[in-house]
C-alpha cells in the first residue's frame, strides 16, 4: 500500500510540474485574452457604400468588463481612444465608418453600467461587482458620440497623415489606415497605451475577451473598388501570463519582453504581461492572374518609440526596414529580396513597410515567377526590424546585426536605436481572392509562424557573412529527445530544440 501511495505522489507531483498555469506560453492561440488587436483596418470615408472595417469583442466572463479601445496611424501613433462597458457574457460590434464619420462608438447613446445602455442578463453579475474594477470606474456618462471637433482631426491624421504642428503621423492615401488594440481595463480611462500611467492605474490581465472583424467591400490589391464581398478573421488574441490581478500589480511574467514592451515604464518594463508576437513567418500566395485567385498580405509591424516623439522621428515607423523575404515556387526554385544596403531608397517590395500595411504579392511575385508556369508558393518572411535599444528584455535571447540605415533625409534617426537583443514584433494575415463564374471569392486566414514571440532572432539566409542562417521552425532540426538517436544512429544532426530559453 505504501509503495502504491509513493508512486501515486511522485505521479502527481511530476503532473503539477509539467503544467503551465494559464497556458504559460509564447505561442498565440484564438482564447479568452486580456488584448485585441485588430492588425489592419482600411475605411472609405467618401462615399457611403464604400469599404469599411466591423470588429466585435466579445466578453466570455459572467463579470462586466470594460474595454479600452485605440486606434492607432499606420506610423503607429495612437490618434483616438474610447471605451465600451461589457456587462457579463456582452457582445458589442462596432463599424469604425460610424465612428469616423459619424462619431457613433457602439449606438448613439452609449455604454455605461446603467440598465437604459447595458442590461443585464439573467447570468451576468452586478455592474459593479468586478473585484479589479477601481472604487470610482467612471464609466457612467461614457459618450454615445464622438464630437465632430475630433472625429475630423482623426480623419485627418488616418488620411493625410497630418496633425497640427505635424506632418508625419501617417502615410497619405485615400482611405483611413490604421490598426487597433483592445485592452481590458479597471476603469474608463482617457489615456493610451504610448502614456506610462496606462500601466500602473489602468491596465487589467484578466483574459475574458474573444474578438473577430469583418472586412466589408474590400479591394485588394490589383482589383477594382468594391469587387468583393467581404473578407473575416479572428483578430489577435494576446492572452496576460500569468493572469489576474488589479491595475498597476507587480507580478512576474515568465515572458522575457511583451507586447506593450515598448510603452512601458522605464524603470518597470514588466508592467505589462501581454504576450509578445514573432518575427517570422511562413506565407502561402497564388497569382494566376486575371480572372483567377491572387493574394494579399496584410502586414503589422511594432515600430520605435512610444508614439510621442517629435514629429520627424515619428516618420521612422513609416519606414522599418524587413530582414528578408525568400520566396518558394511550386518547383521549389528560390528567389531571395535580402534588404539592399547599397541603395535603402529604392523601396523594393519587403525592404521597408510601414506599422501597418496591404501589400499586393504581385510587387514581389511577378517578376520572378512570371516567366514560369508556376502561379503559386509560398514566401518565408524574416520581419525584424533590426532591433532596438529602446526594446527591453529580462534575458538575453540573442540578437541578429544587421542594417540600421534608413533610406534619404531620415538616415540619422536611428542613431539611438542600435540592434537590440530581440526581434521585432509582427503579424501576418493573407487575403486570397479571385473569381469562379460570377462568384466573387475570398478567403482570409492567418499566416503560420516559424517561431513564437521569445524566440530569438535569426539571421539573413544570405547575410554579410559566408555562414547564412538556414529556413527552419524556430525550434531547429533535428530535435532528439534525451536518449534516442536518429534513424542512422547518431547524434550528429541534433542541433535543435523545442524549447524556449527560459527568461
Amino acid at each position: 500500500m505504501k509503495t502504491l501511495l509513493i508512486a501515486a505522489l511522485l505521479v502527481a507531483t511530476t503532473a503539477s510540474a509539467d503544467t503551465r498555469d494559464n497556458d504559460s506560453t509564447c505561442d498565440i492561440k484564438v482564447g479568452p485574452a486580456a488584448t485585441l488587436l485588430l492588425p489592419y483596418f482600411e475605411i472609405d470615408l467618401d462615399h457611403p457604400g464604400g469599404q469599411t472595417t466591423l470588429f466585435t469583442i466579445t466578453n466570455v466572463s459572467r463579470y462586466s468588463q470594460i474595454a479600452h479601445v485605440t486606434l492607432w496611424t499606420d506610423f503607429a501613433v495612437p490618434v483616438l481612444d474610447f471605451n465600451i462597458f461589457l456587462t457579463g457574457y456582452d457582445v458589442q460590434a462596432v463599424n469604425l465608418k460610424d465612428v469616423l464619420t459619424s462619431g457613433i462608438v457602439a449606438s448613439p447613446t452609449g455604454s455605461g453600467p446603467t440598465v437604459g445602455k447595458s442590461p443585464l442578463g439573467s447570468l451576468s453579475e452586478n455592474y459593479l461587482s468586478n473585484p479589479n474594477f477601481k472604487a470610482a470606474i467612471n464609466c457612467d456618462t461614457l459618450p454615445g458620440v464622438i464630437p465632430q471637433s475630433v472625429i475630423t482631426a482623426v480623419r485627418t491624421e488616418l488620411t493625410a497623415g497630418t496633425t497640427p504642428g505635424c506632418a508625419s503621423v501617417g502615410n497619405v492615401h485615400p482611405h483611413a489606415i490604421g490598426y487597433v488594440t483592445v485592452d481590458v481595463v479597471g476603469t474608463c480611462t482617457s489615456r493610451t497605451p504610448a502614456d506610462p500611467l496606462y500601466y500602473t492605474t489602468d491596465l487589467l490581465f484578466d483574459n475574458v475577451l474573444i474578438g473577430d472583424y469583418q472586412q466589408l467591400g474590400p479591394h485588394p490589391g490589383g482589383s477594382t473598388a468594391s469587387v468583393f464581398d467581404a473578407g473575416a478573421n479572428p483578430m489577435v488574441h494576446l492572452r496576460a501570463v500569468p493572469e489576474g490581478g488589479t491595475a498597476g500589480s507587480n507580478v512576474p511574467t515568465p515572458l522575457p519582453y511583451t507586447f506593450y514592451d515598448r510603452y512601458t515604464p522605464s524603470l518597470d518594463r514588466a508592467a505589462d504581461r501581454r504576450q509578445p508576437l514573432p518575427a517570422t513567418f511562413a506565407a502561402r500566395f497564388i497569382q494566376g492572374g486575371a480572372g483567377a485567385f491572387a493574394t494579399n498580405f496584410t502586414i503589422w509591424r511594432e515600430g520605435f518609440g512610444t508614439g510621442t516623439e517629435s514629429c520627424v522621428k515619428l516618420a521612422a515607423n513609416g519606414v522599418l526596414r524587413i530582414a528578408e523575404s525568400v520566396l518558394f515556387d511550386e518547383h521549389e526554385n528560390v528567389f531571395i529580396n535580402s534588404i539592399s544596403l547599397s541603395c535603402p531608397q529604392c523601396g523594393r517590395f519587403y525592404d521597408y513597410l510601414p506599422a501597418t500595411s496591404s501589400n499586393d504579392t504581385r510587387d514581389t511575385i511577378a517578376s520572378r515567377i512570371g516567366f514560369g508556369s508556376d502561379i503559386g508558393g509560398w514566401i518565408y518572411l524574416n520581419l525584424n526590424n533590426g532591433g532596438s535599444a529602446s526594446y527591453s528584455v529580462t534575458t538575453d535571447i540573442g540578437g541578429q546585426p544587421g542594417a540600421t540605415n534608413l533610406p534619404g533625409p531620415l538616415a540619422p534617426l536611428r542613431a539611438t536605436t542600435s540592434e537590440g537583443p530581440r526581434p521585432s514584433q509582427n503579424w501576418v494575415t493573407i487575403t486570397m481572392f479571385g473569381y469562379l463564374a460570377a462568384n466573387r471569392l475570398i478567403a482570409e486566414f492567418d499566416a503560420a509562424s516559424l517561431g513564437n514571440g521569445c524566440s530569438p532572432a535569426v539571421g539573413m539566409v544570405t547575410g554579410s557573412t559566408s555562414n547564412g542562417s538556414v529556413i527552419a521552425p524556430a525550434g531547429g532540426l533535428f530535435v532528439c529527445p534525451p536518449g534516442p538517436t536518429l534513424t542512422n544512429g547518431t547524434t550528429a544532426l541534433c542541433t535543435g530544440t523545442n524549447v524556449n530559453p527560459k527568461p
